[in-house]
This record gives structure tokens, sequence and C-alpha cells, in this order.
């Protein structure tokens, strides 16, 4: 894991989300008539694009998919952004790579402006160059999409270039792009899901991927 440059997932990577995004798609169900009271039944949304999963997991045309949407980010944008917490050990591993000179950007599925806002909120903006997302029109949820546009943007090599992520829509988007892509167990991804996909590395712990950072 010798690349200059490394692309982290943000959702199921860096913090946990799991709180805010559930609740807040439980609100949007709501609104559309839809009682479900077991959040958990609702994690699968945390990593995918919304307007997908809403038309994957509920069977939504697209019309009534980006009603839903709507009306997660009126919850999201004012409570469930900050309804997260930073995965234990991301600060000091950012740092480390900071040290050993690396740039650091976050590729992910989630607006801009709400993962700028996160970041911000949270305190670990500070190490990345930039941070990536979509548009609130669903411009770049895609990740093979959305890390074209990172590499054209930066005028990167993807040969010098490493994609983290917890979901198979990492690992897809790296892949496409010429990247090679890690693997972490710690999010939301199960381990067939992203062996499914031939990661370079897949590591079960945050604590496993700082040590495969820091080995000569």
């Amino acid at each position: 894991m010798h690349q200059s440059t490394v692309l982290f997932d943000l959702d199921g990577t860096l913090t946990d989300p799991r709180v805010g995004i559930t609740r807040s798609i439980q609100h949007a169900l709501a609104q559309l008539g839809i009682d479900e009271p077991d959040l958990a039944k609702l994690e699968p949304f945390i990593g995918p694009p919304l307007l997908q999963a809403f038309m994957q997991y509920y069977g939504f045309d697209e019309a009534r998919a980006w009603e839903a949407v709507g009306h997660y980010r009126e919850r999201f944008k004012v409570t469930g952004l900050y309804e997260n917490r930073v995965f234990e050990g991301v600060p000091e591993m950012l740092g480390v790579l900071n040290a050993q000179g690396r740039t650091l950007y976050i590729a992910t599925s989630k607006p801009t402006v709400f993962a700028r806002e996160i970041a911000r909120h949270f305190g670990f903006d500070r190490h990345f160059k930039v941070i990536y997302g979509s548009e609130l029109d669903g411009t770049r949820t895609d990740k093979v999409e959305l890390i074209r546009h990172l590499l054209a943007e930066e005028g990167l090599d993807p040969a010098d270039c490493l994609m983290v992520g917890d979901r198979k829509h990492d690992l897809i988007g790296a892949h496409r792009n010429g990247l090679q892509a890690v693997g972490i167990g710690y999010g939301f991804g199960s381990h067939a899901e992203l062996m499914a996909e031939s990661p370079a590395w897949y590591f079960a712990s945050l604590a496993e991927l700082q040590q495969a950072f820091t080995r000569p």
C-alpha cells in the first residue's frame, strides 16, 4: 500500500452514520405512509445512492424515489448530519498518512454539501485536500463516475491512487478507473459482498488498516 494518494469513502469507512441515516430514512418513509419501526432493517441504505436504494428496497418508481429523497433530506440536513460518530482511531490514522506525505481525498456518494459539513463538524476536514461527493440532482452518485471525475479534476495517475471503502460500490468504482482497492470489514458491507469484488487488500478492523499503512 505504497500509493501516495488515498481516496476514502465516508459513511462506514471514516464515520458510523447509522443513527442519522436510518432515522432519516424512517422519516421519509413515514411521510409516504410507510411505517418502519425497525431501524436495523434500514441499514442497507447506508452506502449506495439513496435514489437507487429506495427503488430497490421499496419498489418505488423514480418519481416516488425522488420524493422520498426529498423527505429524507428535510430531516438529514438539520438533524441527521450530526447523528454520527467518527470511528475510534480514524483521526490518528489520517494524521499518520498526512505525516507520511500522502495526499488524501474523500470520495462519497453523499452530496458534497453534506459531506463537507460532516467533515467540518467532526473536525477531520483538515486531513483532506478536497472532499468530492455528488450533486443534489443525483449527478455523480455512481462511484465509477465520481472517481473518474475526481481523477480528472485533480490530474491524478490511477496507478498511484488507492481507494478505501466498506461497500462493493467503492471497489467497483476503483477497479473500473484503474485503482487498487481496499475493502474494510468494520463498516456496512459484508465480507462476502466485498470479496466478490476482489479487493487488493481486506482488513477486518481499523487497527489492521492502520498497521498496513505503516508497514515498511
